[in-house]
């Protein structure tokens, strides 16, 4: 394993950068795996882990100053739901890995302006993507998604359309779920059934004017 930090800025990439490994330009060590490991701090803004990493230090999610998160070119098969703490994270390139899913808390990063998943084995993504109101850049190539997410990803300003399409998709899970709950503690509390079915009644039209 490998570990790289950088003090300059990194962040800018063309079109054709999203789909390639951007170790190339990052060529120079600041930091040894052995310093890592024995608690050396260091407040560098960028980091790079690579050397097919199949696990990442608990540690790593104490590192809240990061603005940028390089874990390409890895072997991950999972993201610890621990991420959501970097929520400085400006860029997060996971691509060329080992991920079927991903964690939900990716949402609280507000900060993402660049999220790179290319080529990986992701079939869905969490709705809360659509929280990333500042994201202008989203890598999803050569992941088994489907047809429908893909074409509306590959249209002019696909990636905000996909965007807005998870955040609607969101709040109607929210919608659903408070929905739930509400009927269930009708139901515990309430010994008027008639009064209960008008509720239910109430609630699903406005649901489908909504």
């Amino acid at each position: 394993m490998k570990i790289y930090m950088f003090t300059g800025n990194k962040m800018s990439r063309n079109h054709k950068d999203k789909y390639e490994s951007s170790s190339s330009r990052r060529a120079h060590s600041i930091m040894s795996t052995e310093e890592a490991n024995s608690g050396k701090k260091s407040h560098w803004p960028e980091l790079e882990i690579t050397g097919n990493v199949k696990n990442l230090s608990p540690s790593l999610w104490q590192l809240k100053h990061l603005t940028a998160l390089y874990l390409n070119d890895n072997s991950l098969q999972r993201i610890p739901i621990e991420i959501g703490r970097l929520s400085n994270l400006k860029v997060l390139d996971l691509s060329n890995n080992k991920l079927r899913s991903l964690p939900s808390e990716l949402g609280d990063l507000i900060n993402l302006k660049e999220l790179l998943l290319n080529q990986n084995y992701l079939r869905v993504l969490p709705y809360e993507l659509g929280k990333l109101f500042q994201l202008q850049v989203l890598g999803l190539h050569g992941n088994p998604l489907s047809k429908e997410m893909m074409a509306l990803y590959g249209e002019p300003q696909g990636t905000h359309k996909l965007l807005s399409f998870m955040l609607d998709n969101l709040q109607g899970m929210c919608f659903i779920l408070t929905f739930i709950i509400t009927v269930c503690l009708k139901i515990k509390y309430s010994n008027d059934y008639h009064e209960l079915a008008a509720f239910l009644s109430i609630s699903l039209l406005y649901h489908c004017i909504y």
